[in-house]
Parts: C-alpha cells; structure tokens; sequence
C-alpha cells in the first residue's frame, strides 16, 4: 500500500511540474479603474502570474498599486491589491475571472476640510472579491498579450466621518499586459 501511495505522489509531482512549466508566465499590467464614488478614475499599474493548469482552467495572482479620491478628495485612498483570479476558458482565447482580494490601503483624511479636521488617518485591510472576463491572444512563440475587465466588490468603512456612510467603493477595472512564458 506504501508503495502504491508513493508511486501516486511521484506521478502527481511530475504532471504537476510539467504542467508548470508549461504553462507559466509572469508580466507587467497597466489599467484604469473607478470606484462608483471617487472623485474620478485613475490609471494603476502592476504585475501578474498567471498558470495555465489545461487548456480549459488556469490561475492568476496579481499585485497592483491603486489610488483614488473621494469627497473633492477630501479623502485619499491608496491600496496594493494582492488579487488570487481563477480563470476559466471556454474557448483558447476568451476566459472568464472569479476570485478574491486582499487589499492593503491607507485613507488619508484632508485635515483643512472641516469635515475631516481630527479624523485620524487610518490603515486598513479589506477582502473583497471580483468577477470579469477577458482574452489572451498569443502575439509571439513565449509572450501572450492580456486583456480583461473585472468589477470588483469592496467596502471600504469611512466610519470616523459623520455622513459619509453611503459612499460606495466598489470599482471597476480595465487591465492590459503582457505575459512572457518560461
């Protein structure tokens, strides 16, 4: 029975690495996004990892930098959203996206608005989740260029300002980039 288990473990590790490195790339993203109250929308940047695991199924983990403002940018959020997308292909080009975020921000309140003078600048952490789709078209031999569009849920608590509790930051975002296989 040992040997059985052993000899199935030895089997999964090598599919496994050789569905790795097949099918693993890794590059830069330029977007834009808008959450549905900021002031207005912004360009972000960042990088992907992407892991294709068949031709149907694959994965992505990604780090962007985000910024944004609210109330007359009476409040200023920046945010590194570490997003883990699982990405599903109904035909080699177009996929869709489902998954889930961890975003580390910070809100920076505008002391010289009155409406903010004494709320303390805060860090926070939030989970949100996202959905999309895209494409990933193969340009060259190792480089897919990428393409997709993703609404993401996320409630940030602007709690320390009075009558601020209707402001919604859920966003929109719209990325492309390109990813070079190894």
């Amino acid at each position: 029975m040992m040997k059985y288990s052993l000899l199935i473990i030895g089997l999964v590790f090598v599919i496994t690495a050789t569905s790795y490195s097949q099918g693993l790339s890794i590059g830069p993203q330029i977007g834009y996004q808008r959450a549905q109250d900021a002031d207005e929308g912004k360009l972000m940047g960042g990088a992907a990892l992407r892991l294709k695991l068949s031709p149907a199924l694959g994965g992505e983990a990604s780090v962007n930098y985000r910024e944004e403002g609210y109330d007359d940018n009476g409040v200023f959020v920046r945010s590194w959203p570490v997003q883990v997308t699982g990405l599903l292909y109904p035909v080699p080009v177009l996929y869709g996206a489902i998954g889930a975020g961890w975003y580390n921000s910070t809100l920076d309140y505008d002391q010289n608005k009155p409406r903010y003078s004494g709320v303390e600048d805060e860090t926070t952490q939030k989970f949100g989740w996202h959905f999309g789709g895209g494409i990933e078209v193969p340009p060259f031999s190792n480089t897919k260029l990428t393409a997709d569009v993703r609404y993401v849920f996320l409630d940030y608590d602007f709690d320390q300002v009075p009558g601020s509790g209707d402001l919604t930051s859920d966003f929109y975002m719209i990325t492309a980039g390109l990813q070079f296989g190894f």
